[in-house]
């Protein structure tokens, strides 16, 4: 902005008016702007700007006249200027001489400031027409000695300081005065009376009396001082340096400190809900007043840290293509159709109400079955990012939910970290092995989830770290366990149950086939069209080395083949010709193949083989089928006869229910003995010992009971149980079959085991439908209500005819066929 003449040839500048403190020539000084008309000045003013600094009479006058500013000013030019937000602007001044104003007048109107009403525009301002001063007495003799003892007095006060040398290089009495009255603390009042005095004489007698007085006050001053520190701690003193130094902020201006600048500014890009940020302005607030090394700064500017990684409304675009997502899902994962369509039928929920919904599913099986890679296989499908928290051996409530920020090294849970990790609101998180939680002195970290797993408060979701609700109603959880029977009903209560039951034989060697068998050849560095492995050999590995309901004896077999042939291809290429001939020509691939006969040279001998017929070769030995944890398993039960008092012996480690079983068997046995060809004195005459082996693995349940009835009867009888036939369920001591669970499971185990026949309870015949159909293609299922009809269906027929037998169904039987029967009771 330059300086331009008005109409009567006077130099006209903006003019900016102070309110107090009046700016001696030579000083530079900030000048913090708060009135309208004076921050629109300072919005057109540049650095290299001259304009006129004036002292008001009165400093409550809004809008200043010529009459109320004192005739002596000062031209100045700007330096600097800062903005600092709602705080207004502080301009960096520099003044240089004195001058005299003439008039006064708003920019915009063109009206003298003694005129003006009404409103003006917003960037109007006052400029004002000034005249040159000149000073008097400024060479005199007396001036020059009045300079030569103020400077040999501040000397005498500032002898270890730089102030002296730049007074010695000052020459000119005048200015020598007004940079000695900048230096000092003076009132407004003698600050504007220094400005005031034009005759150079009178102003160094001013200064220099201003100088003593000063000098006694600071003397004063400072025995004061030295008398209140004498009783005054360190940290009193600190505190009081403190104070001080937010002063000294304050007034410049510079209150934040570049770190507190930069974690206002990540909070401002975070999005923070209003509740969040009024808490973060009031911890920040906090941390702006603290010394950069306090204890307490670290612990505030940690908690300023999570909350601005937090994505409190970041969110991933989910892919909502369900066709591509089936593909995804297929493509990574063969057989678990039950599991796909579940997915499959919650983003197509989603994608018709255009609601940010998250689920809660929980994948219940057996180990290896594939439970935490689909997952991995949902996240990629839906095209959000997965975090997995895995909570097996978690036994600390605040591993889930935080600790309190008054314990030294508190941290959030393991929720907020997963989330942070994320960073968006709706990922796909992983809570692994949820049925491994322990419980602790610290409390139980299965109660905490309660909150997280539950669509009607975790919405609202509070980590005792952060203290703030956090909205987890987005996230897609998916829990993993291998038995949900250990969770407590509230928590079970919350999940969406979904069982992933084992794998048959054919989809073993489906899954071994076309994925397991690539990745290996692909992690042992192997050509996958070189080396070929065929189904039979696939199904051999699967019988004669494998026993699982999953597939990860499986990939641990694959990649023992895997590290066999690369051992032979290693040899091979370094016994190869090295010649550049030979380096030149690219080397035939030789294909291979393994058969079943190189097994036993690569994997051992086989580890499992068929004992069917060797159990069940003499009576008293029965099939019965278990669900465990770890899948389905075929579990024999083995009676013997000794002469003896009628006593019975039951080994094994059984648990009560087992025990109870066997003794309601004994006793129906014992009932009806004329009706199944067992002499009652015979039983009166001998003990009986039922045993079932892997007596170090602990058994019960209920479903056992059909087993040991039908060993004993096979022993008391003499006629032995098929060799293909396994059975399952409850019996009552009336000879009911009632139904039991886990039938998929244990049907799955009997197919797995090489059993073509199973007897199942009557009520279960609804749940064939979970069996897949190649393994109903293969097993005769039979289904009884009584035990006379699991007798006739699992022991070997006698020579006479017997009572009518049960019906056999190799799929769930009509409501025609079933119309004949014998209406079933209840469980």
């Amino acid at each position: 902005m330059s300086q331009h003449e008005s109409s009567g040839g006077a130099p006209t500048l903006p003019f900016l008016p102070l309110r107090v403190q009046a700016v001696l020539p030579g000083s530079v000084v900030p000048i913090p702007i708060g009135r309208a008309r004076s921050r629109a000045l300072a919005r057109a003013l540049k650095p290299g700007d001259r304009f006129v600094l004036g002292v008001q009479y009165d400093a409550e006058i809004e809008n200043p006249a010529i009459a109320d500013v004192h005739p002596i000013a000062v031209l100045a030019e700007l330096k600097d200027k800062s903005e600092r937000g709602n705080r207004g602007v502080i301009l960096a001044t520099q003044a240089l001489e004195r001058v005299r104003l003439t008039a006064l007048k708003v920019a915009v109107s063109g009206q003298t400031a003694s005129d003006m009403t009404g409103s003006e525009s917003s960037s109007s301002y006052w400029e004002a027409r000034y005249e040159p001063v000149s000073e008097t007495n400024a060479e005199s003799a007396e001036s020059k000695a009045l300079a030569d003892s103020l400077r040999r007095f501040v000397g005498e006060l500032a002898d270890e300081s730089g102030v002296h040398a730049t007074l010695e290089r000052t020459k000119h009495p005048g200015q020598l005065a007004d940079r000695v009255a900048g230096l000092i603390e003076l009132s407004p009042d003698s600050r504007t009376e220094v400005l005031l005095s034009l005759d150079v004489e009178a102003r160094l007698r001013l200064v220099t009396k201003l100088l003593r007085e000063a000098r006694t006050h600071a003397e004063l001053r400072q025995k004061i001082d030295s008398e209140v520190r004498q009783g005054m701690t360190e940290s009193q003193r600190e505190a009081v340096l403190r104070q001080q130094l937010r002063a000294i902020q304050k007034e410049l201006g510079d209150g934040d400190s570049d770190e507190t600048e930069r974690l206002r500014k990540r909070l401002d890009e975070a999005d923070l809900p209003e509740d969040v940020r009024k808490t973060a302005d009031r911890e920040l607030e906090r941390l702006s007043t603290m010394q950069a090394g306090h204890a307490e700064a670290h612990v505030i500017r940690t908690y300023l840290e999570w909350i601005a990684d937090l994505p409190w409304n970041g969110r991933a675009t989910p892919n909502l293509e369900l066709d591509a997502m089936a593909k995804t899902l297929d493509a990574d994962h063969h057989g678990l159709e039950e599991v796909k369509r579940r997915i499959l039928e919650h983003m197509a929920v989603l994608k018709l109400s255009q609601k940010h919904q998250g689920t809660i599913l929980a994948l219940v099986g057996p180990p290896g079955v594939g439970k935490t890679s689909l997952a991995q296989s949902v996240a990629r499908a839906t095209g959000r990012p997965l975090v997995r928290v895995s909570l097996g051996g978690v036994r600390d409530e605040s591993e889930v939910r935080g600790h309190r920020r008054t314990y030294v090294g508190a941290m959030p849970g393991r929720i907020v970290h997963a989330l942070r990790k994320a960073e968006v609101k709706n990922p796909v998180m992983v809570l692994d092995e949820i049925d491994k939680l322990g419980r602790g002195w610290a409390g139980d970290p299965e109660s905490a989830l309660l909150e997280v797993l539950d669509p009607e408060q975790n919405h609202t979701f509070t980590d005792h770290y952060l203290g703030l609700p956090f909205d987890l109603s987005e996230v897609l959880f998916i829990t993993t366990a291998n038995d949900i029977s250990t969770l407590s009903p509230p928590l079970r209560d919350r999940l969406e149950i979904i069982d992933v039951n084992g794998y048959t034989v054919d989809e073993k060697v489906d899954i071994g086939r076309d994925h397991l068998w690539p990745k290996k050849l692909e992690e042992h560095g192997l050509d996958q069209n070189a080396v070929h492995l065929h189904d039979d050999v696939i199904a051999a590995i699967v019988k004669d080395y494998t026993r699982e309901a999953g597939v990860r004896q499986l990939s641990r077999e694959l990649a023992k083949i895997c590290r066999s042939l690369a051992l032979v291809v290693a040899r091979q290429s370094e016994q190869a010709p090295q010649s550049e001939q030979a380096l030149a020509e690219p080397a035939e691939r030789t294909e291979t193949s393994v058969t079943r006969s190189d097994l036993h040279g690569i994997l051992g001998k086989p580890k499992f083989w068929n004992e069917l017929r060797e159990r069940t070769q003499t009576p008293g030995v029965a099939a019965g089928l278990a669900y465990t944890p770890v899948g389905g398993d075929v579990l024999y039960v083995e009676s013997t006869k000794m002469p003896g008092t009628g006593k019975i012996e039951i080994t094994g480690q059984l648990g009560d229910v087992m025990n109870e079983s066997a003794r309601a068997a004994l006793a129906f046995l014992r009932t009806h003995a004329d009706e199944f060809g067992v002499d009652a004195d015979f039983l009166r005459q001998h003990d009986l010992h039922i045993h079932v082996p892997a007596g170090g693995i602990p058994k019960d349940g209920p479903s056992a009971g059909v087993t040991i009835f039908t060993a004993l009867a096979s022993l008391l009888s003499g006629r032995r149980v098929r060799p293909d036939t396994a059975m399952t369920g409850e019996a009552t001591l009336r000879g009911r079959v009632l139904p039991v669970g886990g039938i998929k499971t244990k049907v799955l185990a009997a197919h797995r085991a090489g059993f073509t026949r199973v007897v199942l309870p009557q009520h279960n015949e609804r749940d064939l439908d979970e069996i897949p159909g190649r393994v109903l293609e293969q097993i005769e299922v039979v289904f009884a209500s009584d035990m006379r009809e699991v007798l006739d269906a699992a022991l070997e027929p006698m020579a006479e005819p017997r009572l009518t037998g049960p019906r056999r169904c190799k799929r769930p039987c009509s409501d025609d066929q079933a119309s004949d029967r014998e209406p079933p009771l209840a469980a």
